[in-house]
């Protein structure tokens, strides 16, 4: 036995404390575990915690981890008293081992507070007196009149005020020093990770109960039902996660009321609990994945069918039901297959925080973590009020803008001013211009489902603004010289158009098996981009090679640990998929069995063979290599794209890319472009997806192989709903279904999207393209290549005060926000985000990480269950108010954008580009 640890022991010990195991190591599963039933029903004291400790010193640690604002201190939150225990735990020596390791490997990590990395350098090379002075200095401070933090603390009826000093201050090296290094090993080095995970687990908690797969289906079919029927809507209307945690909630605690406490035994070793007592924060975190896989969106591959099947674009007469269930089924279980190999790069690394997921796991810790009364700059209101407060706000202000009032949504109020003014609709415009607009709007929706200001970090929307505005100028400057014929056409637009300035209709290009018809094609000519449109398409070829030189150049030694570890992994199959991942999170879980890698290999083979079904039996004209194709670029861009989403929740698909070297390999076939592309973005799309619920069981400590379970029959449940309904809208149950000018906005913007790539890239093909049409765009390759390397010298040796949040790749998808959207989906976002992500983050981490996350889901779901209400209540049959408010918007230039020159008037023969007989 160490000396440390049989000093720990000999130790007086509450017999409260026991429930705290302690093994003597942060490496041992053991020692992150605890009786969560028993320390929860006798909770501790502070005087009953760290009987080491001064009281200096515990006021010290608990204003760091943000408990100081605790009204009574006689039953602690139980993190705190795991953490109290942790430092007594802790050696000096072992502290500073554990600062060095965490130094090191998040020297440029974008995510560690600049101020806690500072800290952990001062107390690795601190050579100052080690002894508690903290006593010394708060006197000192009190001398010079110097005013410190206060600490208001209630024993009894006794009131006691307590200085706290400052927790980025070295006032008590040995203790500040094991503190920090017990906050890394045992909980996270991320504050946003601290502040909606435990820094402990109980493997005894119930997880994959019978109510967990009750409420768990039913909510996975309505999601399913509601993000559907709303996807093509612009925006679009979804059941974010955030409303289905809500009633996922009431549904737990229904069935713990209702179900009998039976056990029904299946066969000698398994038996069924209906009702294994209360609801737990475990099941509601595995339902919740459950419904993750409809979670506020749909399948990518419904744009596919809907592309193929509707009278406006392909009209494909046999694209039967039994074609789609092929496909859907195929790719997005081969998601699922390829994100549980992902898992080494995506999962376990302790730097894949997965911003995006962290408010979902914030509500779920609120609805079913009884908190403790505390006043944190002045609040005292529950984080489960305040939680309902935003709710019931969001859900009754959003009447007013997306009913009532619909010109608060779209505030294009500058092109009020003089709405036949063209240069005026055009920047400033939200409808049909480039949004240049300082107020854009007053409904929270039109911004925050684009860009997360209360969920990414703020370094993201900031790099993603600068982006967007290098991409307004260009845009501008292609537009306004007429480059390439974009004058004659709207300048922010993603459609394709003819060299007359019409609609281009694919139709008329190809024959009766939809492939590309020569003689038909001299006669109409090629399809046109526009301005805004053919600057994305640029940013997208220079993103690919930028990205995947630039995330090499700069994470190459973690992927390259990855690589090796997988492959250790598959020459010793009995070694644990954890190897060589000893952050706290990955160490708690090696308390569950792992599913093995075979599992997910399974999967992957089965989605592969019903894709192959799908193209022999089905006039798809798509050859198999072209499955195996989408497949394999899959497998060497996953990572670099899943890295980079994971630390900072951007991500982009490789549809892009697909659609060009397919469009070369197979020219003049818009159906084998669709297929592979559906495939190519599908896979990255999905397995980000299903990572991203990975990630959540990782955090809530949930059994693999149960989220496994869920997850594949999540899958089964949601895509038959998900065709059923979309069949049911193409079939007429929604009139002038993506019709642009659809009434109730079901103009259908990301299969318009899918329809002109698979025309331009597939029918056409890349050839005539960049030959003829758009030869500058294949340069785009060579310049975000050439770009990744300055770019990886500026953020390696660059001065660490300004790139520190420098992130490239962002900026370059800033670019990608383009066409139909612009700067007012935007531009509100970063007032929101520097506002909660950087200053109150910032200056009250304690009010951020205990109401932050929860403002974000609060609002969100209050829209989401208004907007179902509203467009069934009276959008469904049409009960438009019909006033200024709710049409100003639209009139004028900026509602009705085209371009700067007419075709008949301004072009030669009326009609602009390639001569007819010299079409490319």
């Amino acid at each position: 036995m160490s000396e440390k640890l049989s000093t720990r022991l000999s130790l007086p010990q509450d017999p409260n404390i026991r429930n705290i195991t302690s093994i003597g190591s942060h490496l041992n599963v053991q020692d992150h575990e605890v009786d969560l039933n028993a320390i929860t029903s006798h909770p501790l004291s502070l005087g009953e915690v760290a009987t080491t400790l001064t009281e200096s010193q515990k006021w010290f640690v608990l204003k760091r981890l943000h408990f100081d604002n605790l009204l009574s201190l006689e039953d602690l939150p139980p993190s705190a008293a795991f953490i109290f225990e942790k430092i007594e735990q802790m050696s000096p020596d072992e502290a500073v081992e554990i600062l060095k390791a965490n130094l090191k490997e998040h020297k440029n990590d974008v995510n560690i507070p600049e101020q806690d990395l500072e800290l952990w350098n001062e107390l690795v090379d601190y050579h100052g007196p080690k002894e508690n002075n903290i006593d010394s200095k708060l006197e000192e401070s009190s001398n010079d009149g110097t005013k410190g933090d206060l600490i208001k603390v209630e024993h009894g009826a006794e009131q006691d005020v307590k200085h706290s000093g400052n927790s980025h201050e070295i006032v008590d090296w040995e203790l500040q020093v094991r503190l920090e290094a017990v906050l890394i090993a045992y909980w996270s080095p991320y504050p946003e990770v601290r502040a909606v995970t435990f820094p402990f687990d109980d493997p005894t908690v119930p997880v994959e109960t019978f109510r967990v797969y009750l409420i768990g289906t039913i909510w996975t079919a309505i999601g399913a039902v509601i993000n559907q029927f709303f996807s093509e809507r612009q925006p679009s209307i979804s059941l974010a996660m955030s409303v289905v945690q809500i009633f996922l909630y009431p549904s737990g605690l229904l069935c713990e009321w209702i179900l009998p406490k039976w056990k029904i035994k299946l066969w000698k070793n398994y038996a069924i609990d209906l009702n294994p007592g209360p609801y737990t924060f475990k099941e509601q975190m595995l339902a919740t994945i459950f419904c993750g896989v409809s979670g506020g969106a749909t399948s990518y591959v419904s744009s596919n069918i809907l592309m193929q099947k509707s009278e406006l674009y392909y009209d494909n007469k046999w694209v039967d039901f039994g074609y789609q269930v092929l496909l859907i089924l195929s790719t997005n279980f081969l998601g699922v297959g390829l994100a549980g190999i992902m898992r080494k790069f995506a999962v376990y690394p302790v730097k894949a925080v997965w911003p995006s997921i962290l408010p979902s796991i914030a509500l779920n810790k609120t609805l079913l973590t009884p908190a403790k009364k505390e006043i944190i700059n002045g609040w005292k209101i529950s984080a489960y009020n305040f939680f309902f407060i935003c709710f019931a706000a969001s859900f009754l202000y959003f009447w007013v803008p997306d009913y009532l009032f619909q010109a608060l949504s779209t505030f294009n109020w500058m092109t009020w001013i003089k709405p036949t003014n063209m240069n005026l609709a055009v920047i400033t415009g939200s409808v049909g211009g480039l949004g240049l607009n300082p107020i854009t709007t007053f409904d929270w929706n039109y911004f925050s489902s684009l860009l997360q200001p209360l969920q990414v970090p703020f370094y993201n929307p900031v790099n993603n603004i600068v982006g967007m505005f290098i991409a307004f100028f260009c845009i501008i400057g292609v537009w306004y010289s007429n480059y390439k014929w974009t004058g004659f056409l709207p300048i922010n637009d993603n459609g394709l158009y003819t060299n007359t300035g019409e609609p281009y209709a694919v139709t008329a290009v190809v024959n009766e098996n939809s492939l590309f018809d020569e003689s038909k094609y001299k006669e109409i000519g090629p399809p046109f981009y526009t301005a805004a449109n053919l600057v994305v398409y640029g940013a997208f070829f220079a993103i690919y090679p930028f990205h995947i030189v630039y995330e090499i150049g700069m994470n190459y030694q973690e992927m390259w640990d990855a690589c090796k570890s997988f492959w250790r992994l598959l020459r010793d199959y009995k070694k644990s998929t954890y190897d060589g991942f000893d952050d706290p999170h990955s160490t708690m879980m090696r308390a569950y069995p792992e599913v093995p890698e075979w599992a997910y290999l399974i999967i992957v083979v089965i989605s592969l063979v019903l894709a192959i079904i799908c193209v022999k039996v089905y006039p798809a004209q798509t050859p198999v290599w072209g499955i195996f194709f989408a497949l394999g670029i899959n497998f060497i861009f996953l990572i670099p794209l899943t890295t980079v989403y994971a630390r900072t929740g951007f991500s982009f698909g490789l549809n892009v890319l697909v659609e060009l070297i397919v469009g070369y390999a197979i020219p003049g076939n818009g159906l084998a472009l669709a297929f592979i592309k559906a495939l190519g973005y599908n896979i990255d799309g999905q397995a980000q997806n299903f990572i991203n619920d990975l990630k959540q069981g990782h955090y809530a400590k949930l059994p693999p192989r149960a989220v496994y379970r869920v997850q594949i029959l999540s899958i089964f449940i949601a895509s038959f709903i998900q065709l059923g309904i979309l069949n049911f809208q193409i079939d007429g149950g929604i009139k002038n279904y993506c019709d642009p000018h659809n009434t109730q906005k079901f103009t259908c913007p990301g299969t318009r999207t899918f329809y002109s790539a698979s025309v331009l890239w597939g029918v056409i093909g890349p050839k005539k393209v960049f030959d003829g049409l758009y030869p500058i765009l294949k340069w785009c390759f060579l310049i975000g290549f050439l770009l990744a390397f300055p770019c990886i010298a500026i953020k390696r040796w660059g001065p660490r005060k300004y790139v520190k949040f420098f992130e490239p790749s962002v900026v370059i998808g800033g670019f990608l926000n383009y066409a139909p959207y612009n700067l007012s989906y935007f531009i509100p976002g970063l007032y929101v985000a520097f506002t909660f992500m950087h200053y109150i983050r910032n200056k009250y981490e304690a009010w951020w990480q205990k109401y932050n996350y929860i403002l974000s889901t609060g609002l969100n779901a209050g829209i989401a269950f208004s907007s179902i209400i509203i467009f069934f209540a009276v959008m469904y049959h049409d009960k438009s108010i019909d006033w200024w408010g709710n049409n100003v918007m639209y009139e004028g230039y900026d509602g009705a954008m085209t371009g700067w020159l007419n075709a008949t008037v301004d072009a030669p023969d009326g009609y602009f580009g390639p001569r007819i007989g010299h079409f490319p």
